[in-house]
């Protein structure tokens, strides 16, 4: 399934997408590409080429050693990897590893977040631009550390890989409910291939849920006639990619809701304990110009458990 699995890091070297991305070298047995870009965009303005010169070192020097340390754990576990630092904008440099390698599926992780979930709390500018213009599938996570001082990071980075090894010792892996959000249309469609092989590979159960935006509709004041036929499509929607799922013999169950998609989805993914969310980078009302779902971003900055999206 995903046999080149990338892996881009930076200086942290932060457990939650390490061990994501070992789990599923582990269960698919894969090889896990451990890149660390040294970013080469403008640095601010009040740094001298000198100072300039000493950071880009540092980085280098930082990035270098954190690619060697998670090289070094999955060699422990028994995994394949293979190791690169190169120089250049974060994401393009990505994106281009990602194409020349023939890269099956990307692990990022994310920044932390405020309780809102607001514009405060942002993805990272790298992840979200690698989520949104990747041409295979990625994987989002939250990462479990935030440290700014260099003598913290290096203590977490030895903590975090520590809590790797403890990770992907698990039998079966690290999902066993996966959540499939679905909106009727053939990108969601192509998200639930996705998640469908994933709870093959994992013995997983599947979710599928259909949630009506009542912002868009304002269901309040519409007619039940048009409340009815809403239900029906999302019905339809559900029932179709369900099928598929029991075609494969994966246990599977369906929901239908109303209100704000995230935050029913945000419910919903609690109340059966989500492990995992596969969901389509572009909705079925997403226009030329919106190459990210408003509702899949959302879902990136807000959620608690890792996000597959697939464009």
């Amino acid at each position: 399934m995903y046999h080149e699995i990338l892996i881009p890091i930076d200086s942290r070297g932060t457990a939650g997408p390490i061990a994501r991305a070992f789990d599923l070298a582990r269960m698919c047995d894969g090889t896990v590409h451990v890149l660390h870009v040294i970013d080469t965009s403008p640095e601010p303005d009040a740094l001298d080429s000198d100072e300039r010169d000493a950071l880009r070192r540092h980085s280098e020097k930082r990035g270098r050693s954190a690619t060697v340390r998670v090289q070094e754990l999955a060699a422990e576990l028994g995994l394949k990897t293979k190791r690169e630092v190169r120089e250049g904008v974060p994401y393009q440099s990505v994106l281009a590893y990602a194409e020349e390698n023939a890269i099956d599926v990307i692990v990022m992780g994310t920044r932390a977040h405020d309780q809102a979930g607001t514009q405060q709390s942002r993805v990272g500018s790298t992840t979200e631009r690698v989520v949104t213009l990747a041409g295979v599938p990625v994987l989002t996570t939250r990462p479990t550390e935030e440290n700014d001082s260099d003598s913290d990071r290096d203590r977490a980075v030895d903590s975090n890989l520590a809590a790797v090894e403890t990770a992907t010792s698990v039998d079966d892996g690290l999902y066993e409910q996966i959540v499939i959000p679905t909106d009727g249309s053939d990108i969601a469609e192509r998200a639930a291939e996705q998640g469908f092989a994933l709870a093959e590979r994992y013995g997983a159960e599947a979710h599928v849920v259909y949630v009506i935006d009542t912002r868009t509709y304002g269901l309040e004041d519409a007619p039940r006639s048009i409340v009815g036929l809403l239900k029906k499509g999302g019905t339809t929607a559900v029932d179709s990619i369900a099928a598929k799922a029991r075609d494969r013999e994966i246990s599977v169950t369906t929901e239908i809701r109303q209100g704000v998609p995230e935050e029913e989805l945000l419910r919903y993914m609690q109340g059966v304990a989500a492990d995992l969310t596969v969901m389509g980078t572009r909705g079925k009302d997403a226009g030329d110009d919106r190459l990210l779902g408003s509702t899949t971003i959302r879902m990136i900055r807000r959620s608690e458990t890792p996000v597959l999206t697939v464009s």
